[in-house]
């Protein structure tokens, strides 16, 4: 659901899958082939949201702030599920961890990888390619050129999604029988293969 708050009028490219059950309020600018995911609560009530190209905010994540803040996922940043951005700057082509916490003023460099369940406290830097674990958060090494290539290579598939969303992702009702035709997902994991040896 999209909901207009303040004046604010929530923008999304129109390459964007922002999916029914995810919930878009208020100053939120979404780029082009960003994926956002059900259960999503990104709320610009207090402050503004901006997302740009190629990101991704999974299932159940929630983006919000403290009044008068701008939070900013740059391009190829992606949130993985369930994840919380509380008033928090995300570099280019970051990696969020699922169930992780990114607190208010938290300063993610770009390149930089934030394992599950990770906790970020407040006013935290995080200078570039940095791999971040734990609660409370730590700097364990620095992200190699494999592992950004490998994170890179992932969001790519989330950067598809949403054209593919727009082309078939329709509400329906459940069968109650498995049919002899039912579809293989061969092309999932073709396209896989083709982006990990590209």
């Amino acid at each position: 659901m999209i909901y207009a708050f303040k004046g604010f009028i929530p923008v999304v490219h129109p390459s964007s899958y922002v999916h029914p059950q995810a919930t878009v309020t208020g100053n939120v600018i979404i780029g082009k082939d960003v994926y956002i995911g059900p259960g999503a609560a990104i709320r610009g009530d207090w402050g503004g949201i901006v997302i740009e190209d190629g990101c991704n905010v999974q299932e159940n994540c929630t983006i919000h702030m403290f009044p008068g803040i701008t939070v900013t996922l740059q391009a190829g940043a992606h949130i993985g599920h369930g994840a919380i951005i509380h008033g928090a700057q995300v570099g280019r082509n970051c990696m969020v961890g699922m169930n992780a916490v990114l607190m208010d003023n938290v300063m993610l460099g770009a390149e930089s990888i934030v394992g599950a369940l990770t906790f970020i406290k407040a006013d935290t830097v995080i200078p570039e390619r940095s791999l971040v674990v734990g609660n409370p958060s730590r700097i364990v090494k620095q992200v190699s050129d494999d592992m950004i290539a490998w994170k890179t290579k992932g969001t790519q598939l989330y950067q598809s999604l949403p054209q593919s969303c727009h082309e078939s992702l329709v509400a329906c009702d459940a069968l109650t029988e498995i049919p002899e035709d039912r579809p293989q997902q061969e092309s999932l994991f073709q396209t896989w293969n083709e982006i990990k040896e590209s």
